[in-house]
């Protein structure tokens, strides 16, 4: 961890906040490291030991909950998906339970899940594809032949909605689900995949497999989770470097997305090198100055105008020529 030199850092509420620096200057060691863990038990929610620091101050009160949203897989299990997560699939099982052909065979919503016994495809247990193990190879994964890849029994795929069984409605895009349900007026479902479309997630298909997501997939289906809740108490979220990867235009989305957790009542932190980003923040705290044994100190702090005005601050070098270029994603 790096040798945080006795820093004192403010951080506003209900803003958003960006902590900028050098590699290895020591933003993850005091994020990560010391201001996470220690307000976790200040919650009394589990968390590892946080490193050394003299106090936690100011009005902690106010947030009742912190969450750390990073990179892992959304669900421990392969069949965990993005309709599943943001719950929008609960919607769908509910809707084709109560079609006419379901009343009259007794379907419920459970014969809707490749989770459980009952509708699913017993050969495959609902995943659509049969694994064999390789000895001294990588298993093969093969289509299962009951179901042809498409996880359900013949007769829970005789049901259809609008001309859609569920097999279709798991393999449209986010996009496509969201014009589908909204046209024939579900905007229940489609609210619920609302929030994925937002953080640019729209070319996904709702019943993907959350193991062929990558990193920073898995973390904006988290943040469009986070969103899409109603009721929440004050939150701060904090994000590590979540621009890595993202196209120029999607960055523009994801600052909307942070807005969206904003004006909710929640407050955001952000570890990031994106100058796009930086430039847009109510508030930074650019460690430094430099790596190693020369950071851990608190170079500068205040509105991206205090950073770019600190001569010592090798980010307000490079923040004062990006504040001058008019095309940065606005928050």
């Amino acid at each position: 961890m790096n040798n945080l030199k006795g820093i004192d850092v403010k951080i506003p509420l209900n803003a958003f906040t960006v902590v900028t620096g050098v590699s290895g200057s020591g933003k993850s060691s005091l994020v990560r490291g010391i201001l996470y863990p220690a307000l976790k038990r200040r919650l009394d929610e589990v968390a590892e030991i946080p490193g050394e620091y003299s106090s936690l101050s100011g009005d902690i009160d106010q947030i009742r909950h912190v969450e750390f949203v990073d990179q892992n897989p959304i669900g421990k299990s392969t069949r965990s998906n993005p309709a599943t997560y943001v719950k929008a699939y609960d919607e769908i099982r509910k809707l084709y339970a109560e079609q006419p052909l379901s009343k009259q065979m007794g379907f419920t919503p459970q014969y809707f899940s490749f989770n459980t016994e009952g509708g699913r495809c017993e050969e495959c247990k609902g995943a659509g594809v049969i694994t064999i193990e390789m000895q001294f190879m990588a298993d093969l994964t093969l289509e299962c032949e009951e179901c042809h890849g498409k996880r359900f029994k013949r007769e829970i795929l005789d049901v259809s909605f609008n001309g859609k069984n569920i097999s279709d409605v798991l393999d449209m895009t986010v996009s496509e689900a969201i014009e589908f349900f909204g046209k024939y007026k579900k905007k229940g479902i489609a609210g619920k995949l609302q929030p994925l479309e937002d953080v640019g997630l729209g070319y996904i298909k709702l019943g993907q497999n959350s193991s062929t997501l990558s990193g920073g997939e898995n973390q904006r289906v988290k943040l469009a989770y986070f969103i899409g809740q109603e009721r929440q108490e004050p939150t701060l979220f904090i994000f590590d470097e979540p621009t890595t990867g993202l196209h120029y235009h999607d960055i523009r989305r994801l600052l909307a997305a942070f807005n969206a957790l904003i004006s909710k009542g929640h407050t955001v932190l952000v570890i990031e090198h994106n100058m796009d980003v930086i430039k847009c923040a109510d508030y930074l705290l650019d460690i430094g100055p430099e790596g190693g044994d020369k950071g851990g100190r608190l170079v500068a702090a205040g509105t991206p105008e205090d950073v770019a005005a600190c001569g010592r601050s090798l980010t307000g070098k490079y923040l004062s020529e990006k504040l001058q270029t008019p095309s940065a994603p606005a928050l």
